[in-house]
């Protein structure tokens, strides 16, 4: 089928934030203004209460989902082949194979939803098994189906109607058609013009002519009078007796159940191993809606076109989304130490030590000289709020200042009157579990054999800290559990005095925080005043601490 135009997935780190999805939407943006493939902004993730607040504030659906990018059938080579309707007779299917050198169809209906496929091996059998004296009235073939197969054509009848009963018969002779002949039958017979009358006196519902036999007016009229289609062909009894078999439509002898088939999402992986089960070569693909975008080969999944992505907001394996290492990382746009990712080409690296990915993008729109729309400004304006904490934290530098300012005066709004009900939004327990707001603000981080989790949550009142922390903090062990992980920490910020408590769980998690941060934890909870930000304080601190104990050991 044609190739589509490639699009380009502009994706932030999973558990989103803010500044993940803001930055993700505004980058997307520049670039379709800049350049001329098609830029979408993707989630890796539910979006935490902050960042929905932020998008709905400022006019955004959320970004579609995606969890990999790992190549689907839909970067394969898919065939557009022809898609056949089930009244077609299984001689039309046969010549049809043959020109498009296809041992297999697919029959839809009139909406395109799959029905069934007919393999050239169906229609071998249906042809070298005996003919069934009822297989045209079984199969409600049509006159049409008729006509076409038998290359003839209709002298009297509709060859818009379908044969609905009787036998299909040979009239040899005269005494053999009174005694076999019988109503509704399907009688050939040649140009012997006293056999036609019989057969049409004996109540036969069609008279097939063969060799182009002689019909008289007489014949015609009695056809015409008893309600029998009258059909003349120019090929022999034999052939008519044989190729009958093939007028019979395709729908009576497909393919309808356990049809292997594959949506256009199927992953390439799991499309070779179903079909490496299957003895078919060829597999129908389903579009989005389910209708039959064409078929698919083993062959046809080795040429695969990778997914182009741009990552922002992160540059490690573990914070990406899945199958990274199978598509083409076109950029990265990050504010965190480079990480384990890895590329096959060079590429653009936009990697800038301020507080915000958002602080860079702005950056970029003023090299570009594109203009920052008012909704796009609220949102790089919001990412910046919310990762230097309302310009709090110790990873907030003046050019993220600067660029806050400017946005907000691009978007119209105060900033300290705005970024408390972000915040508050984004503190708001209500009806959430204690998985949803762990996952709000999460990332893995590694370093050699050290693994370990760090989450973040912002508040404004200590209230709201407080109920998270109940909320929350009985879910770590839950957590590390399920994600294999020796030790997670979870940081509890106060926006406002600038003070973290951090939970924590796993075998020796507490001498890491005694080494990194030099403070004594009480009932499972670390008091670290002055740190807020996971990235320049919290991060660096566990691994430098994680090192040392590893080198003691």
């Amino acid at each position: 089928m044609p190739e589509a135009i490639r699009k380009v997935n502009v994706i932030g780190h999973l558990n989103p934030d803010t500044d993940s999805i803001c930055a993700a939407i505004s980058y997307a943006y520049l670039k379709n203004q800049i350049d001329s493939p098609i830029y979408e902004a993707r989630r890796a993730g539910t979006l935490n209460r902050e960042t929905a607040f932020v998008l709905k504030h400022f006019g955004f659906e959320e970004p579609q989902l995606i969890t990999t990018v790992t190549p689907q059938i839909k970067d394969a080579e898919i065939q557009e082949q022809p898609k056949v309707d089930g009244n077609m007779s299984l001689y039309n299917a046969w010549n049809l194979m043959q020109d498009v050198k296809l041992d297999t169809l697919v029959v839809t209906d009139d909406a395109n939803h799959l029905e069934g496929l007919i393999a050239v091996k169906d229609i071998a059998n249906a042809n070298m098994g005996l003919m069934e004296s009822k297989m045209l009235s079984e199969t409600h073939t049509s006159y049409k189906n008729i006509i076409s197969t038998l290359s003839g054509s209709m002298l009297v009848g509709d060859p818009d109607n379908y044969v609905s009963q009787g036998s299909i018969r040979i009239g040899t002779c005269a005494l053999s058609m009174t005694e076999i002949v019988g109503k509704g039958d399907i009688v050939v017979v040649a140009g012997n013009h006293e056999n036609q009358l019989l057969a049409i006196k004996q109540g036969a519902s069609c008279l097939i002519v063969s060799c182009d036999g002689k019909v008289d007016n007489d014949v015609i009229a009695a056809a015409q009078q008893a309600g029998c289609a009258v059909i003349t062909t120019p090929r022999d009894t034999f052939e008519v007796a044989r190729l009958l078999t093939m007028a019979v439509p395709v729908k009576s002898k497909m393919l309808t159940n356990d049809i292997l088939k594959f949506s256009v999402n199927t992953s390439i992986d799991d499309a070779r191993k179903a079909m490496a089960k299957s003895r078919h070569r060829f597999f129908p693909v389903l579009d989005e809606n389910g209708a039959y975008a064409g078929l698919i080969s083993s062959p046809g999944l080795l040429k695969v076109r990778k997914k182009h992505v741009i990552l922002v907001d992160h540059n490690e394996r573990t914070q990406a989304v899945n199958g990274l290492d199978q598509a083409e990382i076109m950029e990265i746009v990050d504010h965190h130490r480079i990480g384990s990712v890895e590329t096959t080409n060079p590429i653009t690296f936009r990697n800038v030590p301020v507080g915000c990915t958002c602080t860079i993008l702005y950056g970029l729109y003023r090299e570009y000289g594109v203009e920052i729309p008012k909704n796009i400004a609220g949102l790089m304006l919001s990412a910046i709020l919310s990762d230097t904490l309302a310009f709090r934290s110790p990873t907030c530098t003046p050019i993220d200042v600067n660029a806050g300012k400017a946005l907000a005066g691009i978007c119209g709004e105060d900033i300290e009157s705005y970024s408390e009900k972000m915040f508050d939004a984004g503190a708001d327990l209500t009806g959430r579990t204690a998985e949803e707001v762990f996952h709000s603000d999460y990332k893995v981080f590694s370093r050699g054999n050290a693994k370990f989790g760090v989450g973040q949550g912002s508040f404004m009142t200590e209230n709201s800290r407080k109920a998270a922390e109940a909320l929350v903090g009985p879910f770590l062990k839950t957590a590390a559990e399920a994600e294999e992980l020796p030790m997670i920490f979870y940081m509890f910020t106060d926006v406002k005095s600038q003070v973290t408590e951090m939970l924590y769980y796993g075998a020796g998690a507490e001498e890491v925080l005694e080494r990194a941060f030099n403070v004594t934890p009480d009932g499972g909870i670390a008091v670290l005043p002055g740190v807020v930000s996971r990235k320049k304080q919290v991060v660096p601190s566990l691994m430098s601490a994680l090192q040392f104990i590893s080198d003691e050991d």
